[in-house]
């Protein structure tokens, strides 16, 4: 509207030409857009300003001390020296009790303090080539297998354009047979090569001998056999009998961040030893095969992927080591009836099994980000966003309840951010809760395009993505933030020990040269 007003005015003047008309326009709209920009960069740089001065403020503090104590030092003469040091010869009792005291505390501090957890290095199963599910693909198999309607074909179709996947995701050999292959074996068959073929490749980039293994942890939601996944891994390495395995089934696609808490917690207590933490998926035995519209979007997310971890708590270690594990947060949501049944494995009408989700996820995924985040924020944010966020909180508590709450800008806590690539609208809406830019979730969008939800391995495959666009510099922090069924929503935080580097035969290798590429919905 006011465009089209502008225009009629510069129209209805005549006398000076069009030039003058259209100088007059111009004039208008600087007027108009000068001081909107100017005014959204003075708060740029006030808030720039404040951060650096109350990150900085301590040591603003101690420089005038510093000051006076250098002018104080430089006054003082051989016979002040004399002086102190009879003073300390009449004192020498308290002086070895002080010193007593301050060593044995020093002793019991580096004792009892828990040991640095060390991410030597990881690895990202790719599958091979004939694996992969081109949309038409999927959809011609979907038709032959003649268990959905034209209405459930047409869903699947639909999701599948607006998800945000790639041509080049992958299935497991049995979802390419028509009918699909479904058995215990083939599920079997999927797990063992996705399994193997990520330890395979991170035992030969670390050079580390399966025997040294001294605890392992295997997490899978929806296939556990028996015996169990982790008895696989076992058998198959030949590791040794003592190891401490663990399988953790059920927990859904927050459950790598899981599994990494219970290795570091393992590798508290004993010392001196690696674990290995394994988190896949499997959908031979999963795919749903009904016509239900809310158990058929899993079908059209979820792909094959693995990765494996190796954790160290030796410290000669660290030389070699990728990161530093920081901190692990855990947000657990069940004691909510809605929350808890907001991704449901259940039957539907016909008795066919499958992942149920709830229109409600998104809502319950923000309000669980929340709480996850009130928990995160004071081990990460610089003190200058913490103030800021309990100002607004008791301004909002006790003046205004209309006062709209601070969101931190956790952009000035970590330079890195590992989005659990669950589909399309669960990136955008972190995006715009957390006010990051299309840079920081540039690697979950360019992993869900090419390998799809992963489930639990998908923020290693793009935390592998910016190692292979060379980002990864010395000291950066990454967020690894995921969620699962529970409802559950767990953040992992690590830091870079060096400036880090993609591992050979990263997923990413041949690859990413093409990314990132521009996505239509």
């Amino acid at each position: 509207m006011d465009g089209a007003g502008e225009s009629r005015f510069n129209g209805g003047s005549s006398g000076n030409g069009g030039g003058g008309d259209g100088s007059v326009g111009v004039q208008i709209r600087q007027i108009r857009i000068l001081p909107d920009f100017l005014q959204s960069v003075n708060l740029k740089y006030v808030k720039l300003g404040y951060h650096y001065l109350i990150s900085n403020l301590l040591t603003l503090c101690l420089l005038p001390l510093a000051v006076v104590i250098s002018v104080q030092a430089s006054q003082t003469n051989p016979d002040d020296l004399r002086q102190l040091w009879i003073h300390l010869q009449y004192n020498l009792v308290s002086i070895i009790i002080c010193s007593a005291i301050l060593i044995s505390g020093l002793t019991v501090y580096v004792m009892t303090r828990p040991r640095p957890v060390y991410l030597v290095d990881y690895s990202c199963y790719l599958p091979p080539d004939h694996l992969k599910a081109p949309f038409t693909r999927f959809m011609d198999h979907s038709r032959l297998t003649g268990d959905f309607d034209d209405s459930a074909l047409e869903f699947q179709r639909k999701i599948l354009e607006r998800s945000g996947l790639g041509e080049d995701t992958y299935l497991p050999e049995a979802m390419h047979h028509v009918p699909p292959r479904i058995s215990m074996a083939a599920a079997r068959e999927e797990a063992e090569q996705v399994m193997f073929g990520a330890l395979d490749n991170l035992f030969a980039n670390t050079n580390v001998n399966p025997k040294d293994i001294g605890i392992l942890v295997v997490n899978c939601s929806l296939f556990n056999p028996t015996p169990s996944l982790s008895a696989m891994i076992v058998n198959k390495y030949k590791l040794r009998g003592n190891i401490r395995s663990y399988n953790l089934g059920g927990m859904g696609c927050s459950a790598g961040v899981i599994a990494v808490d219970l290795a570091k917690d393992m590798l508290l207590v004993h010392r001196n030893t690696y674990a290995v933490v394994v988190s896949t998926e499997n959908i031979t035995q999963n795919w749903y095969f009904g016509n239900k519209k809310s158990m058929l979007i899993p079908n059209c997310l979820f792909r094959v992927g693995c990765s494996a971890v190796l954790l160290s708590n030796k410290s000669r270690d660290k030389r070699r080591a990728k990161y530093r594990l920081v901190h692990v947060v855990r947000t657990h949501r069940g004691a909510d009836d809605k929350a808890f049944r907001c991704v449901y494995q259940e039957q539907d009408v016909t008795g066919r099994t499958g992942v149920s989700l709830s229109k409600d996820l998104m809502a319950i995924a923000g309000e669980t980000l929340k709480t996850n985040i009130t928990t995160l924020g004071p081990l990460v944010l610089p003190i200058s966003e913490q103030i800021l966020f309990f100002v607004t909180l008791v301004v909002k508590k006790l003046f205004n309840g209309k006062v709209k709450p601070y969101i931190p800008d956790f952009k000035l806590a970590f330079e890195h951010f590992c989005i659990h690539a669950g589909g399309r609208a669960v990136i955008d809406e972190l995006e715009r809760n957390l006010q990051l830019s299309s840079v920081h979730v540039e690697a979950s969008r360019m992993t869900l395009h090419r390998f799809g939800n992963t489930s639990s391995s998908s923020i290693w495959y793009e935390l592998g993505y910016i190692e292979a666009k060379g980002r990864m510099r010395k000291g950066n922090r990454v967020w690894q933030i995921a969620f699962g069924s529970g409802f559950k929503c767990n953040s992992a935080i690590w830091e870079a020990l060096r400036n880090v580097k993609a591992s050979k035969n990263s997923p990413w290798e041949d690859c990413i040269e093409k990314y990132p590429v521009t996505l239509s919905y």
